[in-house]
């Protein structure tokens, strides 16, 4: 009988140890949250139509409040799944956008992941992009308006993503695509774009990135192949203060079938300083050098080479509102910039914005 008993005894004993062995499932999570950023910008060239140069996507109607981004979103997370739908409106959408049905100008963000091994994620659906450490969520950002090369290279993307965190340290990525920021493929294009990332975080106040892509964003009849690198670092070198500098290079065919390559690139440099968890104050330099008008047309000899300057300044009276005021000059090779109906080499801005999330 006592032989029993201790038998029973250590049965059970060994299946409550086998049971706190196994991984606790976490019960699958729903969650809501919502962004509104309205702002007001006046462009010293004073346009007519009220709309600030042709390759600005955010902030862009000049002398009149406005709504640049606001979205709600929904989220579910589970061990194996996830999921998100965020549905938008604003400039932001009308702009950048254009190119999409009217429907799918109002999708941020709309895709399905499944977790298919250890720490390896599949994810399809439209996605934010895998491109550029700046996203259209201005209090996400370092600076308050996006830098040229941020304006002028993918915010999202339509496709599949297969992503594998080894570790804390690396996250690698590789992306089958509609195109070159496309949910709707361009008419006549049966050729994919691929795109990979690189992350590595050596350090908690470190992160470095590589992204490409490769595709064609035109029909096949005339098709280019496009190659595109961006390369940046973050780097926290304080509490207080911090850095990002990036560099972005890109080759597309100059005719279909020739090995002939137009090439455009942007290096980028950002500073910022925290005086307090409620004031800070960033700056930027960039340069944007398109000579061939392969991004940025201008029909001009020297093409888009274009320097830019900003600065501003935060302030955060609570943890979810943000309000910013931003001076920005662009200075050009050429005359590209209008006023009345004088030609001009540079354009100046002042933009104000007043964030709120939730």
């Amino acid at each position: 009988m006592k032989k029993t008993i201790l038998l029973a005894a250590g049965s059970i004993l060994c299946m409550h140890v086998m049971a706190q062995d196994q991984p606790v499932k976490e019960a699958p999570k729903i969650s809501f949250s919502g962004y509104v950023e309205a702002y007001y910008s006046f462009d010293l060239n004073e346009p007519a139509d009220h709309l600030r140069p042709g390759f600005l996507y955010n902030h862009n109607r000049h002398n009149e409040l406005n709504v640049n981004l606001a979205y709600l979103k929904g989220s579910y997370a589970s061990d194996r799944v996830r999921a998100n739908l965020s549905i938008m409106a604003g400039t932001y959408a009308q702009y950048n956008l254009a190119a999409e049905s009217e429907l799918m100008r109002h999708i941020y963000e709309a895709n399905v992941g499944l977790c298919v091994g250890k720490n390896v994620w599949v994810d399809a659906g439209i996605m934010p992009s895998h491109i550029g450490f700046e996203s259209a969520i201005t209090k996400d950002n370092m600076t308050l308006s996006r830098s040229l090369g941020a304006e002028n290279s993918p915010y999202y993307e339509a496709g599949a993503k297969i992503t594998w965190t080894p570790n804390e340290k690396w996250t690698l990525a590789a992306m089958y695509l509609n195109g070159w920021q496309r949910i709707k493929r361009v008419n006549g294009n049966q050729t994919p774009g691929f795109g990979t990332q690189i992350t590595f975080k050596p350090s908690s106040k470190v992160t470095l990135n590589w992204s490409t892509f490769v595709g064609n964003d035109k029909p096949d009849s005339v098709r280019q192949m496009r190659y595109f690198n961006d390369v940046y670092g973050i780097f926290n070198i304080t509490d207080k203060f911090s850095l990002i500098a990036g560099f972005d290079y890109g080759l597309e065919q100059k005719e279909k079938g020739k090995s002939d390559l137009n090439n455009w690139y942007t290096p980028v440099l950002m500073a910022k300083y925290a005086f307090t968890d409620k004031i800070a104050l960033a700056g930027r330099y960039e340069y944007y050098n398109d000579e061939n008008g392969v991004i940025i047309a201008t029909g001009t000899p020297n093409g888009f080479k274009t320097s830019g300057y900003s600065l501003n300044f935060d302030v955060a009276p609570v943890s979810n509102v943000l309000f910013r005021l931003e001076g920005k000059l662009y200075n050009s090779k050429n005359d590209i910039f209008v006023k009345n109906t004088e030609v001009k080499n540079s354009n100046v801005a002042l933009t104000a914005s007043l964030a709120v999330s939730f």
